[in-house]
C-alpha cells in the first residue's frame, strides 16, 4: 500500500507540474511585467556611454581587440586565483559595462555574494545597459517571490532559467523524485557553464558560481577556485556561446514558470520595486566594493598580473548535450581537452575536485602509460577531510591502485586547513581561526588551534559570524542535487578532529606539457563528459602555462596535501595475500567489501624533501597517515564503505 501511494503520488506531480503553462496564461504575466515594470534611468540614455565607471581591464580589452588581426588576434589574459580578486573583477566590469552584460552560472545563492552581484546588476540595468542572467534551474534563486519582483526590477534586466524541468522555479523533493522516474536523462542534464561576459570585448569563465564560499566569504567551509579573465576575440565566443544557451528551447523565461507566473498574476499592481538588499556582513561589502573601484588596487592585484597573448579559445558544449549525444559538436569542449591530453609528451597537471575517471580517459591515461618513455602526471584533488562530495570521493578512493599502477599517476589531496610557508606574506595577517568543525567531534573533542598560513590563511583569517552549517554547495551529480534543496546532512562534509574554516577544492584547470592550459568547469569525470554541459578557456602561452603550473603545484606541497601511495609491505606473504584479495574485490562493481586498501595517505616527516611516490627512498621520507587523515571516524565512514562497494556502476552520474 505504502508503494502504491508514492506511486500514486508520483503520478499526481507528474501530471500536474509536468504541464507547461497556456499562452493566455504567459500573455497575462507578460502583461503584468510590461505594466508594473520599473522603468527608471538613473542615467541619461543619450549619453548611457559615460555613466559607466573607467575600467583599465576594459581598456586592455579594448586595446588587444584594436591590434587583433584575423590572422594574428591579440588577448589579455588574468589568472583570479583568490575570492578577492574574482569578486573585484566582476564588480569593476559591471560597473565599466556600455551595452551588455550577459551572466551564465549553475548555482545563485542569496547569500552577500549572490545579493551583492545581482544588486550591481540591477543598478547596471538602470543606467541603460542591457542585462541577460541564465541559471541553472536546480540550482539558482528557488524562491518565485524574488524571481517576480527580479522580472520587475528593470526594463533592460532579463532572467531565464535552465531546464525547469517541471516548468517551475522550484524542485520540492516530491518533484525531484518525479524527475528522476519520468526523464532522467532530461533532468540529469544540467548546465555547469559559469560565464560573465561585458560588451562582448571581455569575459570572465571558471569554477566560481554566485555564493559565498566561491568567494572565500564563508564562515565554515571556503573553496579554493580558479577564474581566467580573457578580454579580446575570445569574448566575442563567449557571447555568441551565451545566445546560444539563451534562445535554447531549455531556457524559461520568468512568466513561462509555474510558480513565478502565479506570483505575478496574484499581484498584478505591486508597486515594489527593487531596493538594496540587506547583507549578513555590510561592512566586508562595503570593503569589497571600494577596492573594486579603486584604481589602485585594480593596477595592483589585477593589472599588473595581466599577461599579452595571441591564441586563446573559448570553448563551449551546445545546450541540450544528451539530446543527441552522438554529435561531435555538442561535445566539444571535452573533445578537444582528450585531444590536448592524448598528445601530452612530457607532463600533465590535472587539478580537479573530483577524481573519477571516464571511460575515454580511462583508455587515454592507460595508453600514455604504456609508452617506453610516459609523460609524468601529476593530480590535485581533495581527500575526504576536504571535500563535501564524499560520496563521489569514494569512487576515487576504491581506483587508486588503478591510477597509481596502471596510469602512473602522482595524487595529492588537499588537506582541510592547508597552509603556504611564505612567513612574508602573514606579517600583520590573524592567522588562527575559532570557528568549530561543521559537525560534532564524534570521537573526543576537537583540536584546537588549527592553523594555516599563506593565501589560504589570510582568506580564513577575515572570517566572522555564526556557521552557516547548511550551506549548499556544488556537487558532481544527482546526490548533490537531492541534498541541495532541503540544505540536507548528505551533502556536509565529514566531521574533522581539528578546528577552524574547511577549506575544499573546486578548481578545475589542466597544463599539458607546459604550453597548453585550460581553466573552466569541467571536473574531467563521467558527468563533465555526457550529462552537463562544460566551457572553458584554452591558452596556448607558455607564461601563462608555467603561472598556472606554479598556482596547481603549490596545492600539492607537502603543507598543503598529503601524498597517496602504496602501503609499505611489512609483512611479504600476509601483505602479498591483501593485495590480492583487494584487487579481485577492486574489480567488482558490487560486493567490494575488502576493507584493506593497496594504498594509503602520507605526509612528509621532518627534515626531508618532498619526493615521489615512486621514489625508492619515499619511505624513509614520508610516514603513513591512514586512508582519511584528519576525518573523525563516524556513519561518514561506513557511508563512503558502502558507496566504494555498491557506488561504482553509478559514477556517470555522481
Amino acid at each position: 500500500m505504502r508503494r502504491f501511494l508514492t506511486l500514486l503520488l508520483l503520478a499526481a506531480t507528474l501530471a500536474t507540474g509536468g504541464c507547461s503553462l497556456s499562452p493566455a496564461r504567459i500573455q497575462k504575466a507578460d502583461a503584468v511585467v510590461t505594466l508594473t515594470v520599473d522603468r527608471q534611468d538613473t542615467c541619461d540614455p543619450a549619453d548611457a556611454s559615460h555613466c559607466a565607471t573607467p575600467s583599465p581591464l576594459i581598456d586592455a580589452a579594448l586595446e588587444a581587440n584594436a591590434a587583433s588581426t584575423e590572422a594574428k588576434p591579440v588577448h589579455v589574459a588574468t589568472l583570479l586565483e583568490d575570492g578577492e580578486s574574482a569578486m573585484a573583477a566582476r564588480i569593476n566590469l559591471i560597473r565599466a559595462a556600455r551595452k551588455s552584460i550577459d551572466v551564465q552560472t549553475y548555482i545563485w545563492e542569496q547569500d552577500d555574494a549572490g545579493k551583492l552581484v545581482l544588486d550591481e546588476l540591477v543598478q547596471a540595468a538602470r543606467r541603460g545597459v542591457h542585462v541577460r542572467i541564465l541559471a541553472d534551474q536546480l540550482f539558482s534563486f528557488r524562491d518565485p517571490g524574488l524571481l517576480a519582483a527580479l522580472a520587475r526590477a528593470s526594463d533592460r534586466m532579463e532572467i531565464r532559467l535552465y531546464n525547469p524541468t517541471f516548468h517551475s522555479a522550484r524542485t520540492p523533493p516530491l518533484e525531484f523524485a518525479a524527475g528522476i522516474l519520468c526523464c532522467f536523462y532530461k533532468f540529469n542534464q544540467r548546465m555547469h557553464n559559469k560565464l560573465l561576459v561585458v560588451d562582448d570585448l571581455i569575459g570572465i569563465t571558471g569554477g566560481r558560481n554566485y555564493e559565498d564560499r566561491y568567494f572565500d566569504w564563508d564562515d565554515t567551509f571556503d573553496y579554493i577556485d580558479r577564474d581566467v579573465m580573457v578580454g579580446g576575440p575570445a569574448a566575442r565566443e563567449m557571447g555568441a556561446s551565451f545566445d546560444q544557451f539563451w534562445t535554447h528551447k531549455r531556457s524559461a523565461p520568468l512568466t513561462h514558470l509555474r510558480d513565478v507566473n502565479r506570483e505575478l498574476l496574484a499581484d498584478t499592481d505591486d508597486p515594489r520595486h527593487w531596493d538594496p538588499p540587506r547583507y549578513d556582513h555590510p561592512d566586508r561589502v562595503a570593503r569589497m566594493v571600494a577596492d573594486a573601484t579603486d584604481p589602485a588596487w585594480i593596477d595592483e592585484h589585477l593589472v599588473r598580473n595581466t599577461l599579452r597573448m595571441n591564441r586563446v579559445e573559448y570553448l563551449s558544449d551546445l545546450p541540450g548535450k544528451t539530446d543527441e549525444p552522438k554529435r561531435r559538436e555538442v561535445r566539444a569542449l571535452t573533445r578537444h581537452i582528450m585531444g590536448l591530453v592524448r598528445n601530452a609528451k612530457s607532463e600533465i597537471v590535472l587539478q580537479t575536485p573530483y577524481l573519477v575517471m571516464s571511460k575515454p580517459a580511462q583508455k587515454i591515461f592507460s595508453a600514455l602509460g604504456r609508452q617506453p618513455d610516459p609523460p609524468r602526471v601529476v593530480v590535485s584533488t581533495n581527500s575526504l577531510a576536504s571535500t563535501d562530495a564524499f560520496a563521489v570521493y569514494a569512487l576515487s578512493y576504491k581506483h587508486r591502485k588503478r591510477y597509481l599502477t596502471d596510469y602512473g599517476f602522482e595524487i595529492y589531496e588537499l588537506k582541510p586547513h592547508p597552509f603556504n610557508a611564505d612567513e612574508d606574506a602573514l606579517e600583520g595577517q590573524a592567522t588562527g581561526v575559532a570557528t568549530p568543525p561543521l559537525e560534532g567531534s564524534i570521537a573526543g573533542s576537537p583540536v584546537d588551534g588549527a592553523r594555516g598560513s599563506g593565501a589560504h590563511a589570510r582568506r580564513a583569517g577575515r572570517h566572522a559570524g555564526s556557521a552557516n552549517i547548511g550551506a549548499p554547495s556544488e556537487d558532481s551529480g544527482l546526490l548533490g542535487i537531492g541534498s541541495r534543496g532541503g540544505r540536507g546532512a548528505r551533502n556536509r562534509p565529514a566531521p574533522l578532529l581539528t578546528a577552524g574554516v574547511r577549506f575544499g577544492l573546486h578548481a578545475k584547470s589542466i597544463v599539458v606539457d607546459d604550453t597548453f592550459a585550460m581553466v573552466g568547469t569541467h571536473n574531467f569525470d563521467p558527468r563533465s563528459d555526457h550529462y552537463n554541459t562544460e566551457s572553458g578557456v584554452i591558452v596556448y602561452d607558455k607564461r601563462f602555462a608555467d603561472r598556472l603550473r606554479d598556482s596547481i603545484m603549490q596545492d600539492t606541497a607537502p603543507g598543503n596535501a598529503w601524498v597517496i601511495a602504496p602501503r609499505r609491505k611489512t609483512i611479504p606473504v600476509l601483505s602479498s595475500i591483501n593485495e590480492f584479495i583487494g584487487d579481485v574485490s577492486e574489480r567488482l562493481p558490487f560486493f567490494d567489501l575488502w576493507p584493506f586498501r593497496y594504498a594509503t595517505s602520507y605526509d612528509l616527516k621532518p627534515g626531508c624533501i618532498p619526493m615521489r611516490w615512486s621514489d625508492p627512498r619515499f619511505f624513509e621520507c614520508y610516514e603513513p597517515v591512514g586512508d582519511f587523515p584528519e576525518v573523525d571516524v563516524s556513519l561518514k565512514l561506513i557511508y563512503t564503505r558502502m558507496i566504494t562497494a555498491f557506488g561504482s556502476s553509478a559514477a556517470g552520474i555522481l
